[in-house]
């Protein structure tokens, strides 16, 4: 069975999760220091006692406007998968997920979406413990700039899919301004809410889930697998009837990709060995759990992160189809998605790559992949080094 709302909102804020992380775990600032992995702690640089004591900041959050022709319309559908149980908190009973869809919508229809219910941000500020000095309360998080639109007006035509997964205890919303960008240049996108893996996630019911294996690493092997058994179910709901999402008539069932951040890109990968309708995938910075064994994923398939990962050298020998391999210097593992261009808003440092450049190349690069591979238009972006964007070293 399923449910859909389209009112309901968005999961928890970004650059917020860094300094979450930080009162959470030890009371004071942590530098981040996450690898290309599939486990992360934020980047952070503030301490509890600091905040505390400082004057009330303001935080006012501002994603990056989509680049294409298109609006960013905006839906947020609630599913439930009645042939399993939820994996990580079996008493709770069936899995579901919330997603955001994402689609390409007539410029000056509809009204600004929220970035995230108020439930969702409440639970974020409660659960990491956040001053009210910060400037991040539940209304500041909620009300992040995303440049999406509710109850927008789809442009007319098919358009492929874009399932879109997030880090490892990052909620869905920390890919937003990918979502939107590729909304805009042509794509339906589903952001996907992994519920008990992240900070909060706004049910059918109301209520908010808790994370149930944040810090559990024995959890980590089995994330990708889980995720890749959610994304086959959504496929299922989306191409089968229009039942799941009221406009679910605007997707090219025949051309289907996948891109995720961190745990999100392994669960691509586990994803396309698994369900061969997913025709390209894109790992961000992610280590691969498990690795692809040669001959399981011979569809196109583009590794971007933020060095030359020796954890990547047999990944890639695996890989059996068109690929690429692309580094971006001075980035770190955070700038392929939301959460260095929030967490500079918040006032926090950000890594050598400027957050803005870095939103732009992974929308740039990933736009241009699935253009190649799902549209079939060639993309000289993919041929090689460019002079528009020295910081993008081809591996391979």
């Amino acid at each position: 069975m399923n449910t859909t709302s389209n009112r309901k909102r968005r999961i928890s804020a970004v650059a917020i999760l860094g300094l979450a992380a930080s009162v959470a775990a030890t009371g004071t600032g942590l530098a981040a220091t996450t690898p290309p992995s599939t486990v992360h702690a934020t980047t952070v640089h503030a301490t509890a006692a600091t905040a505390a004591a400082a004057p009330t900041r303001s935080f006012q959050g501002v994603l990056p406007a989509p680049t294409g022709p298109y609006a960013a319309g905006e839906d947020v559908i609630h599913l439930t998968d009645a042939s399993r149980p939820d994996p990580w908190v079996p008493s709770s009973g069936p899995r579901q997920l919330t997603v955001t869809m994402v689609y390409p919508a007539v410029p000056g229809t509809g009204t600004p979406a929220p970035y995230m219910t108020l439930g969702e941000a409440a639970g974020i500020v409660q659960r990491k413990n956040l001053p009210a000095s910060s400037g991040v309360t539940p209304q500041t998080l909620s009300s992040v700039t995303t440049h999406a639109f509710d109850g927008a007006r789809p442009q007319r035509g098919k358009y492929p899919l874009v399932v879109l997964s997030p880090a490892y205890e990052d909620p869905r919303i920390t890919l937003t301004s990918l979502a939107t960008d590729l909304a805009s240049h042509g794509y339906v996108v589903a952001l996907v809410g992994d519920t008990y893996e992240d900070s909060g996630e706004t049910l059918a019911n109301g209520q908010t889930s808790p994370c149930a294996i944040c810090g559990d690493p024995t959890r980590i092997d089995s994330i990708p697998t889980s995720r890749a058994l959610d994304v086959s179910f959504l496929i299922d709901q989306l191409t089968h009837g229009n039942t799941a999402w009221r406009l679910a008539h605007l997707i090219d069932k025949h051309e289907i990709g996948m891109a995720g951040h961190s745990i999100g890109g392994a669960a691509a990968a586990t994803t396309m060995i698994a369900d061969p309708r997913v025709r390209a995938g894109v790992n961000m910075d992610g280590t691969f759990h498990p690795e692809p064994m040669p001959g399981q994923i011979t569809r196109p398939f583009l590794m971007l992160g933020k060095t030359a990962n020796t954890d990547w050298e047999h990944p890639w020998a695996a890989l059996g189809g068109y690929k690429k391999w692309l580094t971006v210097t001075g980035a770190d593992h955070f700038s392929f998605s939301d959460l260095n261009l929030l967490q500079g808003q918040a006032g926090f440092p950000t890594p050598p790559l400027s957050p803005d450049r870095g939103i732009a190349i992974t929308r740039e690069y990933v736009t241009a992949f699935f253009d190649q591979t799902l549209k079939g238009t060639h993309s000289p972006l993919l041929d090689g080094p460019s002079p528009n964007n020295p910081e993008v070293l081809f591996q391979h």
